[in-house]
């Protein structure tokens, strides 16, 4: 005999191992983003987050979409290991650079902005010499 369980069965029977966790509801979280081996990205925007830090779960629900990495530059960067960064450096080194705008409206190439190291200039004044001078 089979029995076929409606989604709503489920999702009670889901919603009541939930509780006997102590997930609790995660307010304000955007978007979350999980990252393949392959490059592409499972993107949720706007879901509803639950987590139980003692039992080391979390639930994400919500809709998703399946995207390059490359389509959700530059805002995903802070979310990459290296691994990634190196895919990516790879990927838009291949030929498929991509200009970014930046929030203030200029255009920009985003390998040299956001992935290169950046000089640091030399230090040429003793800042600490004006406190020194001053007496007490």
């Amino acid at each position: 005999m089979v029995v076929h369980l409606s989604n709503t069965t489920d999702d009670k029977k889901l919603q009541s191992s939930l509780k006997k966790l102590g997930v609790n509801n995660i307010p304000g979280i955007e978007e979350v983003n999980m990252i393949r081996d392959d490059g592409n990205v499972i993107h949720f925007n706007n879901p509803k987050v639950q987590a139980s830090l003692p039992a080391n779960t979390f639930t994400i629900v919500g809709h998703t979409e399946t995207k390059k990495i490359t389509e959700l530059l530059p805002t995903i960067v802070n979310q990459l290991d290296a691994e990634d960064l190196d895919r990516l450096k790879r990927e838009l080194s291949s030929g498929a650079t991509k200009k970014e705008v930046d929030p203030e409206g200029r255009s920009s190439n985003f390998m040299d902005t956001e992935l290169e190291d950046e000089e640091v200039p030399t230090l040429v004044e003793d800042f600490d010499a004006p406190s020194k001078d001053e007496s007490v």
